[in-house]
């Protein structure tokens, strides 16, 4: 008998989007710049070698989101401690949604995430360093 799935991965999209804010690129960058938000790249590794990444967001994989924030965990990264906004981004903004649910619901606030991820970021025409510019993807915090 083949798995009956109860509840897709557009449903978990929308239910986490109903709980958490989204912002735009644009918004994002002033954000970061003004409000100092801490912008999250949940990207795979592979996919900021080949796309580059955002100057000053830091690089969380989304396998190990729930262990950096938790600081009972022996993972944890102190950049997730910090009283700062958290902005998450993924490249076209399905991950980010369901990690910024899940980091609210773990506590951490505030959250949000961006409408459009990475993508929307370079059609923005917004600051986008190449992958030869930046060699270390992992937060040193």
């Amino acid at each position: 008998m083949p798995q009956q799935i109860v509840k897709g991965y557009r449903q978990l999209i929308d239910e986490a989007e109903a709980t958490i804010e989204t912002v735009g690129a644009d918004e994002a960058f002033r954000r970061q710049d003004q409000a100092k938000a801490v912008l999250v790249d949940l990207r795979d590794i592979r996919e900021l070698q080949r796309e580059g990444r955002i100057p000053g967001a830091i690089h969380c994989p989304r396998g190990m989101l729930e262990f950096w924030i938790d600081p009972a965990s022996p993972y944890h990264k102190p950049v997730f401690a910090e009283d700062r906004p958290f902005i998450f981004f993924c490249a076209a903004g399905w991950r980010s949604a369901l990690a910024a649910g899940r980091a609210a619901e773990m506590g951490l606030t505030p959250v949000a995430h961006i409408e459009g991820g990475f993508g929307a970021w370079k059609k923005a025409g917004l600051p986008v360093e190449s992958p030869a510019e930046d060699a270390s993807p992992s937060p040193k915090k």
